[in-house]
């Protein structure tokens, strides 16, 4: 199962089809959606904070079930899907699954030790746009990285690695699909997954700085290598 916190996390948990349990709110716009078998309690702001573990409790927190898992290997077939490896801050997967969805992605995949999209932080963090992107983790993200390069996916490693080629110099073919890789902020992406990469490409920073912080990082690589929209429609 997992959490949402607040009127528009839950809101948008109920328009993505996910099922709710059971829920403590003073929110009866949001409650009114919840089927009659859901159990729904009232909570002031004192009961809700003990409940919630926050200073400053949300109108409503609700448990959901967790929607049935998504085949990493199928996910990765899609337009333009981000990878994260060794990315297990919550704030930063969060703030990752808001940049892609507003930028146009379609796909985030997980290796076995980055966070979860559902972790209550991480859904706050992301304002509920994680329903909105499909997730999956792998057993073997360098096994699935490596099958979409071979079929033709422009896979860029994001690194700051001597020999990287500035991120504006990537340019896709037209209609070819993107898969961004990143890892973690301080060890950055492992040998095998740098090794599976189409190219290597780094974000230019001024003398001195040599990183920026993973979801940052992504939310500038997802921009650069974003879908060009025109007349309502996407060109690769």
């Amino acid at each position: 199962m997992f959490v949402a916190e607040g009127d528009l996390v839950v809101g948008r948990a109920l328009d993505a089809g996910c099922e709710p349990v059971m829920a403590f709110a003073d929110v009866p716009v949001v409650v009114n959606r919840f089927d009659p078998s859901v159990e729904v309690y009232g909570a002031d702001v004192d009961v809700r904070r003990a409940g919630m573990g926050l200073g400053v409790p949300l109108s409503i927190v609700a448990l959901f079930r967790r929607p049935e898992p998504v085949d990493a290997m199928a996910l990765s077939l899609r337009q333009r899907t981000v990878a994260l490896e060794a990315v297990d801050n919550p704030v930063n997967v969060g703030t990752v699954v808001r940049s892609a969805a507003a930028l146009g992605w379609d796909g985030l995949l997980l290796d076995r030790t980055s966070g979860d999209p559902l972790a209550r932080r991480a859904l706050r963090v992301s304002m509920g746009n994680t329903f909105a992107l499909r997730f999956a983790r792998a057993g073997s993200l360098v096994d699935v990285v490596t099958a979409a390069r071979e079929r033709g996916t422009l896979v860029v490693a994001l690194t700051p690695a001597a020999g990287s080629m500035p991120l504006e110099a990537v340019l896709p073919a037209h209609r070819q699909a993107v898969m961004l890789v990143l890892g973690s902020e301080r060890a950055g992406l492992s040998r095998e997954l740098l090794d599976a990469a189409s190219v290597h490409a780094s974000i230019p920073m001024a003398g001195g700085i040599d990183s920026m912080n993973a979801a940052a990082a992504a939310a500038v690589a997802c921009y650069a290598l974003r879908p060009i929209r025109i007349a309502g429609r996407t060109r690769s």
